[in-house]
């Protein structure tokens, strides 16, 4: 597992990281096979775990706490996120803080992510979503300084609402967020154009997520494709985005080279940005665990490959559906 510097927090990470979503929030998962997964991780040098109090209202967060106590100096660090007071997700826009993010409620969900992890400081907290309009309201600056003065946190971050790479300019020149996680992969390539030249202008840490654009980019989506009841997956693809996507990865597939996966491929190319600290996969399986963290022995992909991605960008905007 190589390893790069997250940002001006100057610890140093294994550049594959592990995306928890999954373990609670999507249908067919297993708390056993979750555990299994993360030590897997873990033993194969995994060392940054991305999870949330909104992942199954804090059952993410446990599991990684026993993954945690299980792993004593193992230089693990451990991100959770804040969810919005009022429940909407993304962030609109003419929203005021206090309905997303009070103080107290801050407080709070920092509190209860610290009994679910069982532990004194919690490395990284984010805000789960954000609207720039708060970036010079300087209440949600004053409850993170808060919360790292009393030693509950270390480090503070935000996570950008989908295909919004822009929408937390402002707050990153604050100088306050330590950290910016952001949609990043082959097709969703706009954070280059703005955030990414902000963030090292910034010394704030890039982590990566959606790297297999919901899974379309493991290659396994078909037109057909259909989730149980209640997996948040039914409502994202949508006809309209399922249609879409397939169409999109099938003209993709020419380019996989002979013995790399399409996974590998989507891994290597966000990889192959020096200005991704980490990228954070999901991950359900110790089979799964173990192909990703390959990806990162593998390092970049071959200039030829890249500049062929490049062409697949795919800008797109919020939408009903795209939550």
């Amino acid at each position: 597992m190589r390893e790069r510097r997250f940002g001006r927090t100057g610890w140093s990470v294994g550049d594959v990281g592990y995306g928890m979503w999954g373990m609670a929030g999507w249908s067919g998962s297993d708390d056993g096979e979750s555990l299994r997964a993360l030590q897997a991780a873990v033993d194969g040098g995994c060392t940054f775990f991305d999870t949330a109090w909104a992942y199954g209202s804090g059952r993410s967060e446990q599991l990684l706490g026993q993954t945690l106590r299980a792993n004593p100096g193992r230089g693990l660090v451990a991100a959770t996120k804040v969810p919005p007071k009022n429940g909407r997700w993304p962030a609109r826009r003419g929203i005021p803080l206090e309905d997303a993010f009070p103080a107290d409620h801050v407080r709070e969900y920092a509190e209860k992510s610290l009994a679910n992890l069982g532990v004194a400081t919690i490395d990284l907290l984010q805000l789960h979503v954000w609207n720039d309009e708060w970036a010079g309201d300087e209440r949600w600056q004053r409850a993170a300084d808060d919360l790292r003065r009393e030693g509950l946190i270390r480090a503070f971050g935000i996570s950008v609402n989908r295909w919004e790479p822009e929408n937390v300019i402002r707050a990153l020149r604050t100088g306050a967020v330590d950290a910016v996680q952001v949609i990043y992969n082959i097709f969703d390539q706009a954070p280059e154009d703005e955030l990414f030249p902000v963030c090292r202008k910034f010394d704030v840490a890039v982590i990566a997520r959606v790297p297999f654009d919901e899974g379309s980019l493991t290659g396994t989506l078909t037109a057909y494709s259909r989730w149980p009841e209640g997996d948040w997956r039914n409502s994202y693809f949508v006809p309209e985005n399922l249609r879409a996507t397939v169409e999109r990865v099938a003209a993709l597939r020419p380019l996989v080279p002979a013995g790399m996966t399409m996974a590998e491929m989507a891994l290597r190319f966000i990889l192959s940005n020096p200005d991704v600290a980490t990228v954070i996969p999901g991950m359900r399986s110790a089979e799964r665990v173990a192909a990703n963290l390959a990806a990162s022995d593998r390092g970049p992909l071959p200039p030829g490959l890249l500049a062929a991605l490049r062409a697949h960008r795919w800008d797109r905007r919020p939408t009903s559906w795209s939550q």
